[in-house]
């Protein structure tokens, strides 16, 4: 059936308002992009003389580097201990009735509205007064936190997708209760399971707020070294940080989409 000459216009003024909003937010990182190229040393919009001398500025600063490094740690341990921890409490919430159930589930989920700042100052209170040192288990601990409601709102979808009776087949059929967990529960909530690990990964890393309080100078994260970074210098070593974020975050993505499919990882693909 044909539009009409009205329809038409409306799709391309639709059209046109996605281009023009997407452009609007890429437009940091364009400027950004174009500005880590400055043969300059003070960071300018528009350059007056493209070098890439700010990339090996970048790459060899040592503190980018024990930043990464650290970041690379967190990261590892955060994501995947929230993913076992928040895949338990998903389960358990979703599946059993008992007393004080909406105010764990609330209590879980309360990082998505209180401040970042909170979180990490409040930890901070904690570790002074047990005279603890902010170690790398602080760090963990506190991105944990963060990162938990988001493993659970994924897997909370996997478990609403989840059909419980092929699990009561395998067990009338004599498989026995870890033999249910492994071979039907976990293989059908992997979707979650891996979206939730991803989510909680790409967070983990970017994470600055509350990382700036409870970090010390031999754990702090890539984003706390940059903000250090940019209180005493003022050149484009910045920017092209930023853009080797974009570029590895990005590629990160490519290939979660090309290998595992990520409109499945993420519960969103067309069945």
């Amino acid at each position: 059936m044909k539009r009409s000459r009205s329809d038409q216009l409306l799709l391309r003024c639709g059209q046109i308002g996605i281009v023009m909003i997407l452009l609007f937010v890429m437009l940091p990182a364009i400027v950004v992009t174009i500005a880590s190229f400055n043969a300059s040393s003070v960071l300018s919009f528009p350059p007056r003389g493209y070098s890439l001398k700010w990339f090996q500025n970048a790459i060899e600063y040592r503190d980018f580097q024990q930043g990464l490094w650290n970041g690379l740690i967190v990261t590892l341990w955060a994501s995947t201990l929230a993913t076992l921890i928040g895949t338990t409490l998903a389960i358990i919430i979703k599946r059993y009735n008992f007393q004080g159930k909406q105010f764990l589930e609330g209590l879980l989920l309360s990082p998505l509205f209180i401040p970042h700042f909170m979180v990490g100052l409040g930890l901070l209170m904690l570790v002074s007064q047990f005279n603890l040192t902010r170690g790398y288990a602080v760090v963990v601990f506190c991105h944990v936190l963060l990162v938990l409601p988001f493993v659970l709102r994924s897997v909370y979808v996997s478990l609403h997708n989840l059909d419980p009776r092929t699990e009561l087949v395998a067990a009338s059929l004599g498989a026995t209760p870890l033999r249910v967990v492994t071979s039907i529960t976990l293989p059908q909530l992997l979707p979650g399971l891996a979206g939730g690990w991803l989510f909680a990964a790409i967070l983990s890393f970017n994470e600055f707020t509350a990382s700036l309080f409870v970090t010390s100078q031999s754990t702090q994260t890539l984003p706390v070294a940059m903000y250090n970074y940019v209180r005493e210098y003022a050149d484009p070593t910045l920017a092209a940080v930023s853009v080797i974020y974009i570029v590895l975050t990005a590629t990160l993505m490519i290939v979660a989409n090309r290998f595992m499919g990520l409109g499945g990882i993420l519960n969103v693909e067309k069945k």
